[in-house]
């Protein structure tokens, strides 16, 4: 029973993921998608909660002065991506599975998700999507500072650059991380 855990699926979006993609992780982001429908799926068939945390972005956000414009509200882009949406289609009517709009790289900065969760009884979140080394690694930093143990999945984390693995084996030393 994983009654008292959820998945968070973070930023698995057209812009994140797709091959047209604006910031795009591409083939890594699309080959973990089997995985993390496996996991969701898993998670709603022993009673836990699945989050889809995504970047929500105003057209003019100041951060796109750092990054190129993506996850704009209402766009293509900012959809979940292939399966993932097929997935959430079918499974959005159900209690266990919440949709969280970001602003922001965690996906428990100012979302509500924490109190949320304490509602629900979690007290653990597991993490996958996309960015590893950033969204990933940020919303596991987010979860240990509000009192939650963390577990990245590995098979279910990928990123456009080369720092993954060193995200992963940091969340593990400084969170004290669960690396699945």
């Amino acid at each position: 029973m994983m009654k008292n855990e959820a998945l968070i699926i973070v930023d698995m979006s057209n812009d994140f993921v797709a091959d047209t993609g604006t910031l795009t992780a591409g083939k890594p982001a699309q080959e973990i998608v089997p995985y993390i429908r496996n996991i969701a799926d898993d998670f709603l068939k022993n009673d836990g909660t699945v989050v889809v945390a995504m970047d929500a972005h105003a057209e003019n956000d100041p951060h796109f002065k750092l990054w190129p414009a993506h996850n704009v509200v209402g766009t293509e882009g900012q959809k979940l991506y292939g399966e993932l949406a097929e997935w959430f289609e079918e499974h959005q009517s159900d209690q266990r599975v919440l949709y969280v709009p970001k602003e922001n790289y965690n996906a428990f900065h100012n979302t509500g998700l924490a109190e949320e969760l304490r509602k629900r009884g979690i007290d653990k979140v597991h993490v996958a999507g996309v960015c590893t080394d950033i969204c990933n690694f940020m919303t596991v930093a987010g979860a240990d500072a509000e009192g939650f143990k963390t577990v990245i999945h590995k098979k279910g984390s990928a990123t456009f650059s080369d720092k993954g693995p060193a995200a992963i084996d940091h969340m593990k030393a400084i969170f004290h991380t669960e690396v699945v």
